[in-house]
């Protein structure tokens, strides 16, 4: 059974969810393994189809990734904002407030999340080239957003995340995943929506990202 969504509605109200993710139900099997499968539907580089899907629903190995994810969110990690980020970030009053709240939230009840969802990609691009990299990212990134599109359209709800990428390698470890041969690439958090309904977000204008024929 899926939500009456149009492809519009789809595309415009998969929300990063944080503080209405359903942390009493369980995820059936069924659903993800549907979810892999439209997943596996995006385009990916020359066809090679290097993508995986590790999916942990055990609540002993559930503990011990959540454990990991609050490790990784305090090491953190990665280049801080630019001002031109900040502007952005604060464009709409009030909306860095209540992503503060719902990280604390999904950092305080992680571990009660039925699933945990963490897409790989065969081949590392840590000194790859451009192309190398544009090619192994723009296989897996389509495929998992497909993935959570299609977990929307199913009553769940879904946070794309990076909190795998400080401790990425002791993750790996913990999944049985060949750290030098495959990359670790998001960790999504997966669970039923309380409620089904969400709006669009509110978004820097059109006019400040479309660039016709030249910058």
């Amino acid at each position: 059974m899926t939500l009456d969504l149009t492809p519009d509605e789809l595309l415009s109200t998969t929300r990063a969810v944080r503080k209405r993710l359903d942390l009493d139900r369980p995820v059936p099997r069924r659903l993800i393994e549907e979810c892999v499968d439209l997943a596996t539907q995006a385009p990916t580089g020359r066809n090679r189809q290097r993508w995986h899907f590790i999916v942990v629903t055990d609540p002993a190995r559930r503990r011990l990734v959540a454990d990991l994810f609050r490790r990784a969110l305090t090491t953190g990690g990665g280049a801080p904002p630019t001002e031109r980020d900040l502007r952005r970030m604060y464009a709409h009053p009030g909306s860095m407030e209540r992503i503060s709240d719902g990280f604390r939230h999904l950092y305080d009840n992680i571990h009660r999340v039925p699933a945990f969802v963490v897409p790989a990609v065969e081949g590392r691009t840590d000194r790859a080239s451009v192309l190398d990299q544009s090619m192994t990212w723009g296989s897996i990134l389509p495929a998992t957003w497909s993935f959570m599109l299609a977990a929307r359209a199913r009553g769940l709800g879904t946070v794309w995340t990076t909190a795998q990428g400080p401790l990425e390698r002791e993750l790996a470890g913990v999944l049985g995943v060949p750290y030098e041969e495959v990359m670790l690439a998001a960790f999504v958090p997966l669970a039923f929506t309380i409620g089904t309904e969400f709006r669009p977000a509110r978004r820097v204008p059109r006019e400040q990202v479309l660039h016709w024929d030249r910058w």
